[in-house]
């Protein structure tokens, strides 16, 4: 136990210091839902724009590997400019870039002059600016409370995102109706924003000497996350539970040929997830994981892949509808419990390489998992491909409490800083 300190205002009673008096983290979460909600109303657009023209589910899929790729081209650099430049700064950049990205999908859609190709260009450069904001926004948030507030400030943070994730499908499925400039213009609209947004926000502490870019610090990141069981087990069955279990890639084929729903569908089935993410994500940033918590991110990795399969079999919108939001609710857990390992896990100043090597891994997950939907479905069918990713989840989630018997085992947040510590300080030792 650390000593208390009477100056340190998280002592005592002060330690339930509401996280809005901080008010750099309001702009934070502000931006956070700005971003999200343009990221959603894109998906939405692109999804249904691209299905409407190629009837393909491996198109849909590809719509994930044109993102994926960048992620991947960039990880390692992004990492290093996390660490080294202002965090806020290429927060604020990569929405600025993915604000004139939106502007150009919404004009090239008005002026009937973007064709497949340049869509899945443009897809190309939002991935590469999501492979900045990534690591940065996952850097930025522990700099802007204080330490003991960061897991409820994670479980905020996602809360935006899912809030979000439920306001901007709607709102895109709505506005396509106009045709599909009129979300890709409204998305680029609060991508701006968001960039102006971040430009209020004021981070705390001493920022860390810049320490010149080596073959070793290129690849720190992952070798900090091999040399703990804990976090790669954490972040590693995230991956490839959603890699297999991603039906959220063929929710445009979902509304389109299964349910019959349409546009307007696909923002409803899309915004699902969200509803569950946020309930959750409510629930967790008042009462956080506390103990057990790795037999919790089982559990609920286990139940992600019990929905996703019955969203496979359903043929209810209702019923759709419903397991997607326990999808939703089961995977928030899954990512405040990850993110809280890696944020107190890791020493700030390599925050930005390891937070670039997560995204990797969350992008594999999403991005990769909509492609590995796609040709999966192509091959063999949109509900097969959807039921064997469900059952490819359960699989995962029993393997890797095998391989990972200390994630299964692991208790509480309060016994890792010190753990934390030591692994910086044995890192200072031997550079």
């Amino acid at each position: 136990m650390a000593e208390t300190n009477p100056s340190n205002p998280l002592t005592g009673t002060r330690t339930r210091i509401l996280l809005f008096e901080h008010p750099s983290f309001g702009w934070f979460w502000f931006a956070r839902v700005a971003s999200g909600m343009a990221f959603q109303m894109q998906a939405v657009a692109v999804g249904w724009q691209i299905y409407s023209l190629t009837h393909s589910t491996f198109e849909l899929g590809m719509v994930g590997l044109a993102q994926f790729l960048p992620i991947v081209l960039f990880t390692l650099i992004s990492g290093q400019v996390v660490d080294r430049y202002d965090r806020r700064a290429i927060f604020g950049i990569s929405l600025g870039v993915q604000g004139v990205a939106g502007a150009f999908l919404a004009f090239g859609s008005w002026g009937h002059w973007l064709g497949v190709p340049g869509i899945f260009a443009v897809v190309a450069v939002l991935g590469a600016a999501r492979a900045f904001q990534g690591p940065a926004t996952q850097a930025l948030l522990p700099t802007l409370v204080p330490s003991p507030l960061v897991p409820k400030g994670i479980a905020w943070a996602t809360g935006a995102f899912q809030t979000a994730s439920i306001v901007g499908p709607s709102i895109g499925g709505i506005l396509y109706v106009y045709g599909a400039q009129a979300p890709y213009a409204a998305a680029a609209a609060l991508s701006l924003i968001g960039a102006l947004l971040v430009t209020r926000m004021h981070m705390g502490g001493n920022s860390a000497p810049r320490q010149p870019v080596t073959r070793e610090s290129l690849f720190s990141g992952i070798h900090f996350i091999r040399k703990q069981p804990v976090i790669l087990g954490s972040i590693s069955l995230d991956l490839f539970a959603v890699l297999l279990g991603g039906a959220t890639a063929l929710l445009p084929a979902f509304a389109h040929d299964i349910l019959g729903v349409g546009a307007r569908g696909l923002g409803a089935l899309r915004s699902a997830p969200a509803v569950g993410s946020l309930v959750m994500s409510v629930l967790l940033a008042r009462r956080p994981p506390k103990n057990a918590v790795g037999v919790k991110m089982f559990a609920a990795v286990i139940v992600f892949g019990l929905a996703t399969i019955v969203f496979g079999l359903s043929r209810s919108f209702a019923l759709s509808m419903g397991a997607l939001a326990a999808l939703g609710a089961a995977d928030i857990i899954s990512v405040v419990i990850r993110s809280s390992l890696v944020q107190l896990e890791t020493p700030d100043e390599m925050r930005g390489r390891v937070g670039a090597v997560n995204s990797l891994f969350i992008s594999t997950s999403n991005q990769l998992g909509e492609f590995e939907s796609g040709v999966t479905a192509a091959m063999m069918g949109i509900v097969p491909a959807t039921v064997l990713g469900g059952v490819g989840t359960l699989v995962v989630a029993v393997l890797w409490m095998r391989l990972f018997p200390g994630l299964r085992k692991f208790d509480r947040y309060e016994k890792r800083p010190a753990l934390r510590r030591a692994h910086s300080d044995r890192n200072d030792g031997s550079s």
